[in-house]
């Protein structure tokens, strides 16, 4: 991923040559391939290049267009051979991406983006309107940040540059915190109130004094796709899924795959087999990367990676995840921790990992992230019988739950229920157990950000589009918001990429009925059927894939000093975040074999080593009152009035 970074000053006056300098030695080791620039007046643009595509080392950023216009873009463009048709005689088969959205820019304006296929995130200062546009891609890929004030705004794709360079202090955004604490924060939300990441799907207008957010694009519920055999929906899967596959294999530099021994993994890299076969991958080459535990009975992956392996006749970088390392609630010390989860010391298996990249050339790597998800990975029928409700079809409704109830051997009034609440408020029907926010939570800032901490769940509507598609966009916002906490690799950098989560695969699964995904006794029931012959069957037959918890409580109990000396005196405590007290208590529940949500329980180690590594930052406000959140929650509102 390539870097860009930009300040403008309304005001009119010059930007900061020092400050300039000190924001493009943070972004430079991310765009380690040559730097450009755009300094006029009050306006300033850098852009760092990280190379992983031959066109893209044709680039020169950033980018004036005929009308004027000045681009930086960080993203792959998918639908190149689309849009090349579409815009006329000025573009070759050769031209480069940017190019492309350049002259798509300039022929259809801020519509031009939802007509951008890819992975994607780029700014577009028009000098003749006084107006800076930021936008990203449908799924929220790329990163691409804001600080929007009433003189000036800076934006970036790396956050620290705008916190530690604001010139002021900042202030912790309480429902972003509330949001990492469970079922991840909004999509654009940061852990600052006054700094903010541009939507998914949208795209930011900004001029002085004024800041409006417009979605461009969505997914459209009419599109229904209705076969007459199943064998058709299968063709039309192994099709989609190819191009999503293929399009992601667009590398000048070898590619490498995690390979855990799941079926999502798994079906990347024998699609990804099947295409290099044909000669039309532009990659030279797929690695592979497999994580293993000889020693953890419910997480014994080398057989079925192995089997892949075996399939493409070629070993991977194994790394063994047997040897348990001490808990590090430390950060390294060396780099600015924006963002919790951020900044941690390397592992063992962290070095791997970056040996393995470093020692291919590896500067893209493939992920299955999103599979079980899109998939039908989760073996429920509880979808199908919300449509079936809303449609009114109560005769196929018996009939459906009969079958799934001796599938999953529960009663049949409990998978109705199951269906039936989602169109209930949750007062009158409950939530959830693991919607419960984490025991040692203080209860005052429970009540503050509930919605945060019960993932912005919403009730589903009876009547418009089928309560299957509104769960698929309920699901793809949950990964979106995922995406959004991650960070950039930094030791090497390299590019991550998403098959599972391709346009045009979602928009083929959330318009095909929802029993081809799942159907009793067979679960992943249509990728299953479409991808035999280019799967292993061990593969295609293996029961759900179990994840480890045993480790990271054995350690929790072995190190038992350790964690609770960490309870003690805690930053998020004096915030009210946590409290220490329950916090301690459900250590010691962890430390004697008890229940406990290992992720919340994590996380929590996670969001109070970040806390303390900000408190002698300066960036913020010192912790230790309530005027902190106060004071977070002013500036919110301050800047939903300019916004406004």
């Amino acid at each position: 991923m390539s870097a860009q970074f930009g300040r403008w000053n309304h005001d009119g006056t010059p930007v900061d040559v020092g400050y300039l300098q000190k924001a493009t030695a943070i972004i430079s080791p991310y765009g380690p391939d040559g730097e450009g620039s755009y300094l006029k007046e009050n306006i300033t643009i850098v852009y760092r290049a990280f190379h992983t595509t031959k066109e893209s080392r044709r680039e020169m950023q950033p980018y004036t267009t005929a009308s004027g216009a000045v681009i930086t873009w960080d993203g792959r463009l998918d639908n190149r051979a689309e849009l090349i048709g579409a815009l006329g005689e000025f573009l070759t088969a050769e031209s480069t991406d940017l190019s492309i959205v350049a002259a798509a820019y300039d022929t259809w304006g801020t519509d031009c983006f939802s007509r951008l296929m890819g992975d994607w995130a780029l700014s577009i200062w028009n000098p003749g309107q006084r107006s800076l546009v930021l936008a990203k891609d449908p799924i929220g890929t790329r990163h691409l940040y804001y600080f929007f004030e009433r003189d000036q705004v800076t934006w970036s794709t790396i956050l620290d540059p705008l916190v530690l360079f604001s010139g002021k202090s900042l202030h912790l955004d309480e429902e972003y915190i509330a949001g990492w604490l469970s079922f991840f924060p909004a999509a654009h939300l940061t852990p600052y109130a006054e700094v903010h990441s541009v939507p998914p799907s949208c795209f930011v207008l900004l001029r002085p004094g004024s800041c409006s957010i417009k979605k461009y694009w969505d997914f459209d519920p009419r599109k229904t796709i209705v076969y007459a055999t199943d064998g058709e929906y299968e063709e039309h899967l192994r099709a989609v899924f190819g191009h999503a596959v293929k399009r992601r294999l667009r590398s000048d530099s070898p590619i490498l795959a995690e390979l855990s021994g799941g079926m999502d993994s798994s079906s990347i890299v024998c699609m990804a087999d099947t295409i290099l076969a044909g000669g039309a991958a532009e990659t030279p080459r797929l690695d592979t990367v497999s994580y293993y535990d000889d020693f953890e009975p419910n997480w014994n992956e080398r057989p079925f990676f192995a089997k892949v392996e075996e399939k493409r006749g070629r070993s991977g970088c194994h790394i063994d995840v047997s040897k348990r390392e001490p808990f590090n609630f430390e950060l390294d010390g060396q780099h600015f921790a924006a963002t919790p989860g951020s900044g941690a010391s390397p592992t063992a298996i962290s070095k791997k990992y970056s040996g393995c990249l470093s020692s291919n050339g590896n500067r893209v790597v493939l992920s299955g992230i999103g599979g079980d998800e899109v998939m039908g990975g989760v073996p429920t029928p509880t979808p199908e019988f919300e449509n079936l409700l809303a449609r009114f079809r109560f005769k196929t409704l018996a009939h459906q739950l009969k079958v799934w109830a001796l599938e999953k051997r529960k009663p049949w009034l409990h998978l109705f229920f199951e269906a039936a609440r989602a169109f209930f408020p949750a007062t009158l029907v409950g939530v959830p157990k693991y919607k419960h926010p984490a025991p040692w939570l203080n209860l005052d800032f429970v009540k503050r950000n509930r919605a945060a901490l019960r993932g912005y769940e919403q009730r589903l509507k009876l009547f418009g589009p089928l309560p299957s598609f509104q769960e698929n966009l309920g699901t793809l916002e949950v990964l979106r918001r995922q995406l959004a906490c991650g960070s950039l690799s930094l030791d090497p950098p390299f590019e991550k990429r998403y098959p599972y989560l391709d346009r045009e695969l979602l928009e083929f699964i959330y318009g095909i009925p929802r029993e081809q995904l799942v159907r009793p006794g067979q679960r992943r029931s249509l990728m299953r059927r479409a991808l035999a012959g280019i799967v292993p069957d061990e593969l295609l037959r293996r029961k759900r894939k179990a994840f480890v918890a045993r480790g990271p409580l054995a350690r929790i109990s072995e190190e038992w000093p350790s964690p609770i000396q960490f309870s003690r005196q805690m930053q998020s405590a004096a915030l009210g975040i946590v409290d220490s007290q329950r916090f301690a208590d459900s250590l010691r529940r962890a430390q004697q074999g008890k229940e406990l949500s290992l992720v919340f329980l994590m996380r929590t180690f996670v969001i109070e080593s970040w806390m303390r590594k900000l408190a002698g930052s300066g960036v913020i406000p010192p912790f230790g009152t309530e005027t902190h959140m106060q004071a977070q929650m002013f500036i919110r509102r301050q800047i939903k009035s300019i916004s406004s």
